[in-house]
């Protein structure tokens, strides 16, 4: 069994990534975000097209941002009014999807304290997402509409890349989907061409050891349950 210094490094940043819902104010450096970015791109895709395109935000760009989809995401009549431009979710949820679904759901919840009957606090509590969680960087990432299905399993090791080089740097992330029912303003916000569908959005920063929701840590199947060896 393979165990070398490089195989730990590269190991413990892959299995202390998490999605962290509270960050710190502290500030991370453009040269950390260009590199973080740099790495990434070493990412796969089929015959190197490198379908990623991404926008960093920051500063007062970010906040206006989040004003505009938490004005939308708390009014009732101009949420309903958003619609995702792609399905990210099954429409008709099986097991043992939906057990993990819902698991993952109450455990966070019940760490904040949050009961079924506490719609309210639920609400806010998912509209933390267009905060970015106050991550000091949010980022957007966008493909281009004529790219397909092939190039959306690319732009995924291009995500897991961006996630695993931050921890590397000592950094925190959170991968967010929650953005793209919104993908008008989001468009609107960042000018984006017509040719650019929005992927999903992603929070940076350095994580809140003091907040509760932070030690949220989910489950993994065993292998025995999705791995089969053929010989």
């Amino acid at each position: 069994m393979i165990d070398t210094p490089e195989q730990r490094i590269v190991d413990a940043a892959i299995t202390s990534r998490r999605s962290i819902r509270a960050f710190l104010p502290k500030e991370v450096a453009r040269e950390d975000i260009e590199t973080i970015l740099e790495v990434a791109a070493r990412a796969p895709s089929g015959t190197n097209t490198q379908p990623w395109k991404v926008y960093v935000l920051t500063g007062e760009i970010k906040q206006r941002l989040s004003d505009e989809v938490m004005r939308a995401h708390n009014d009732p009549d101009i949420n309903k009014q958003h619609i995702e431009e792609y399905h990210y979710y099954p429409s008709a949820w099986v097991s043992p999807y939906i057990d993990r679904r819902r698991k993952v759901g109450w455990d966070l919840y019940s760490l904040l304290g949050l009961t079924r009957e506490n719609k309210h606090g639920m609400h806010e509590q998912h509209g933390r997402n267009y905060s970015f969680f106050d991550a000091p960087v949010g980022m957007m990432f966008t493909i281009d509409r004529v790219m397909e299905k092939g190039s959306w399993l690319d732009y995924g090791m291009f995500l897991q890349n961006i996630m695993v080089a931050a921890r590397g740097r000592g950094l925190d992330t959170c991968p967010q989907a929650a953005f793209t029912q919104y993908h008008k303003i989001i468009a609107g916000m960042l000018q984006l061409p017509p040719t650019e569908m929005v992927v999903c959005g992603m929070s940076l920063g350095y994580a809140d050891p003091d907040r509760i929701e932070n030690t949220l840590v989910t489950e993994r199947e065993p292998l025995s349950s999705f791995v089969k060896f053929i010989e």
